[in-house]
């Protein structure tokens, strides 16, 4: 089977070399490890890595000397630095020389998954973007997947934009793949050749802002996920940048992402209104999943080639039934929630094709209409209390993905977690 991806790790730490290797195999990366960056060179040449994750402060060659190098063999290469909690500064220099992330240890074993994930992800989309057919397959867009009218719709306003320098405001509910459009618009752009850069609004302060991102992204495109949780002051910065789309030493095109309603916050004092309408030159909105009914097989399918692949097992697709459940079911979580489904049918799957007894027991059990408290009748801390924990459950567990599906942040999760923990018992309404 094809391998998810190639990742060189080099670290001096035996241990945590060891266990990232084994790591990334699990979820299945082609894997090659080196202890320093001398004996990395010669790896870099013979396993031609995809991504290379390396620890910024090692003896001899360190991290940042050996991305130098790599990039110099390899100009596509993708570079993922580690380094020590308190240590920043010297990973925004690693991005100023052209890495792609930095992650601090001891390493969020997650939030790594993430980020390889990611990089694959915008690689493959390259690589479609660059091989893409000639001019009888033009109306395809690489890496968005979908024939309904409303990705047509989509698709065709990327097209149109692309080219320009227009700021645009990509809006939808999470788990819709607004990632993806950013990725197509910069990747359609006169920008492609420069680097897209996502920053995290919840986590960017005004010195990543200003010494980080922005000059990492010259040239290329500055994508902003979920935009209303960007602070006030860099919210000002923002603004000034939008002016004529230089400023702070840079040249980038503005990209922003948002779950929530942007004009009303805006008109609730929440959020700038005139950034709001600098954002909003153009908008394109990502359709829920359960408007596009006839785009789920298509998903499905993809999603299906690309798990079963990674673990290494020979699915030939569906069984009818399986089919129609997964076609009838409403997608809170949208394609994010398809996707999750899916990996987790393969795993558990022991034939050829997948059957209704490998879906998630959720979407077994659920007719055209998702369960849950009944309302009107429930308080709303019941309504919430409900749906994280579904959620939850759909993620197995797994807080951040719970968040992103929901729209919102990890750690109000986690401070409902604790409330409910002194509080167990569940409300006679809230339906097992």
């Amino acid at each position: 089977m094809v391998a998810r991806g190639r990742v060189l790790v080099v670290d001096d730490e035996s241990n945590a070399r060891t266990a990232l290797a084994e790591l990334l195999r699990e979820q299945g990366y082609a894997v090659e490890t080196a202890a320093d960056g001398f004996k990395a060179l010669p790896k870099l040449e013979e396993f031609v890595p995809q991504v290379l994750l390396a620890d910024l402060k090692m003896p001899g060659l360190d991290g940042l000397e050996l991305m130098r190098r790599g990039k110099h063999l390899y100009p596509d290469l993708s570079v993922v630095v580690m380094t020590a909690f308190g240590e920043v500064e010297s990973a925004v220099a690693a991005m100023r020389a052209g890495a792609v992330d930095y992650l601090t240890k001891p390493l969020n074993l997650e939030r790594l998954s993430l980020v390889l994930a990611r990089e694959m992800d915008r690689r493959r989309l390259r690589e479609e973007t660059r091989h893409r057919p000639g001019v009888d397959d033009r109306r395809r867009l690489p890496g968005i997947i979908g024939q309904s009218r409303e990705m047509r719709a989509v698709c065709e306003t990327i097209r149109q934009v692309a080219p320009t320098r227009a700021a645009v405001l990509i809006s939808g509910e999470s788990g819709t793949g607004k990632e993806l459009v950013a990725a197509a618009l910069h990747e359609l752009s006169p920008r492609a050749a420069c680097p897209l850069v996502e920053l995290h609004c919840v986590d960017v302060t005004d010195a990543v802002f200003d010494d980080g991102y922005l000059r990492q992204a010259h040239g290329g495109t500055l994508f902003f996920d979920e935009i209303s949780e960007l602070s006030k002051s860099t919210q000002v910065k923002l603004l000034r940048l939008l002016g004529d789309g230089q400023g702070f030493g840079a040249d980038v095109r503005v990209v922003a992402a948002t779950a929530r309603d942007l004009l009303a916050l805006a008109k609730q004092g929440r959020f700038r209104e005139d950034l709001y309408y600098r954002l909003s030159v153009v908008t394109i909105e990502t359709p829920a999943l359960r408007s596009r009914p006839s785009d789920i097989p298509l998903l499905a399918s993809h999603f299906l080639e690309r798990f079963a692949a990674a673990s290494r097992k020979t699915i030939a697709g569906f069984s009818d039934a399986a089919l129609a459940q997964l076609a009838g079911y409403s997608w809170p979580g949208n394609v994010s929630e398809l996707e999750n489904a899916i990996e987790g049918a393969i795993v558990v799957s022991r034939s050829e094709v997948i059957g209704l007894e490998d879906l998630p027991r959720h979407v077994i059990a659920a007719d055209r209409t998702d369960e849950g408290p009944d309302v009107p009748g429930s308080t709303l801390d019941e309504v919430i209390r409900h749906a994280i924990l579904k959620t939850l459950e759909h993620t197995g567990g797994s807080t951040s993905r719970a968040a992103k599906i929901l729209g919102i942040a990890p750690r109000t999760i986690q401070y409902k977690l604790q409330e409910y923990a002194g509080n167990p018992g569940r409300s006679s309404r809230e339906r097992k």
